[in-house]
């Protein structure tokens, strides 16, 4: 995908090395301040098409009542306003039928003033997710799931890809600053192989010239492998899975894990039982190895409504050309 030129930088690491020892405490990799700095060049391509007679359209459909979607859409709908773009919101209940999802697909593929489709995931058991995915227009596929664009992204030609991946990738960029952003030759290992991170980030670090390594569950020897990265990029969607041990001194460690786990009264600042959440990495003992490391929250989830709008942006730019 062709996202705005980055503007700003920061974090300032080197590319690790086999010999390092004993690193400094990691740096923190900071996904708000560079969610922001795209969201400002974003908002800028917005302003410029707009003296084109164009402005993208995003359009975002939410079947159902599930609390953690509506707070994500929320906010995607929020972000989409503040950036100059066009929102149109349509909102379904948990009894809509597959056909009727698939009309109102067709509808905003057809519908000019619609650059960019998002259907917000899961859906119910009832609806066949694949049908809808793939009934998506290819080029308002702003969530890159379609096939077209997965096959895309596979093959290293130019496509919508997947806003968490693409977010990883410029957080990324910006650690290895002082190589011009450049991950060539870096040995990157992904931990996790699902279609909406694992397997597109993969082919994301094929494409920036890393040698890659994916992990799954029936991988041999995991953290042994793990222990030869450069890079690494968990997105395994277990707690604390990944301890200092996975990790080579000075690897850069980018978390995707989102995990909301249990924290006893004990252990508390409140004095009362919670919640917290909590990446797929042990932060307190993988920070005292690594060169630099995603915090979560405030790591890798800013970048990924930044990402979806700047698909946004590049969507609008293709149709309108």
């Amino acid at each position: 995908m062709n996202t705005p030129t980055a503007t700003a930088t920061t974090t300032l690491v080197t590319a690790p090395s086999s010999e390092a020892v004993n690193p400094p405490r990691a740096h923190l990799i900071d996904g708000k301040a560079a969610s922001t700095r795209l969201l400002e060049e974003v908002t800028a391509g917005v302003a410029e098409l707009a003296t084109r007679g164009v402005t993208p359209g995003l359009a975002v459909v939410l079947i159902g009542e599930d609390p953690a979607s509506q707070v994500y859409v929320r906010n995607k709908l929020k972000r989409t306003v503040e950036c100059g773009m066009h929102s149109f919101e349509h909102r379904l209940t948990d009894d809509t039928s597959e056909a009727e999802l698939l009309a109102l697909v067709a509808s905003l593929n057809a519908d000019p003033a619609v650059h960019g489709i998002l259907v917000q995931l899961p859906l119910p058991e009832h609806i066949q997710e694949d049908a809808v995915l793939e009934a998506i227009d290819p080029r308002k596929d702003v969530d890159g799931f379609h096939r077209m664009n997965v096959g895309a992204l596979i093959q290293g030609a130019d496509a919508l890809a997947p806003c968490t991946p693409t977010g990883c990738m410029r957080l990324l960029r910006d650690t290895f600053v002082e190589q011009g952003g450049d991950l060539s030759g870096l040995h990157a290992v992904v931990i996790g192989r699902s279609n909406i991170v694992g397997k597109p980030m993969a082919s994301l670090l094929l494409a920036a010239n890393c040698s890659v390594t994916q992990l799954h569950s029936r991988s041999r020897n995991p953290a042994e492998l793990c222990r030869q990265a450069d890079i690494v990029v968990a997105a395994v969607g277990r707690p604390n899975m990944i301890t200092a041990e996975w990790i080579k001194p000075g690897a850069v460690v980018i978390d995707v894990g989102i995990n909301r786990i249990e924290q006893s009264a004990e252990d508390s600042p409140t004095g009362q039982a919670r919640t917290r959440l909590v990446g797929d990495v042990d932060f307190t003992s993988v920070a005292s190895v690594a060169s630099a490391i995603t915090p979560v929250p405030g790591g890798v989830g800013p970048m990924t409504i930044a990402c979806l709008l700047a698909n946004t942006l590049t969507a609008a730019l293709r149709q309108s050309s």
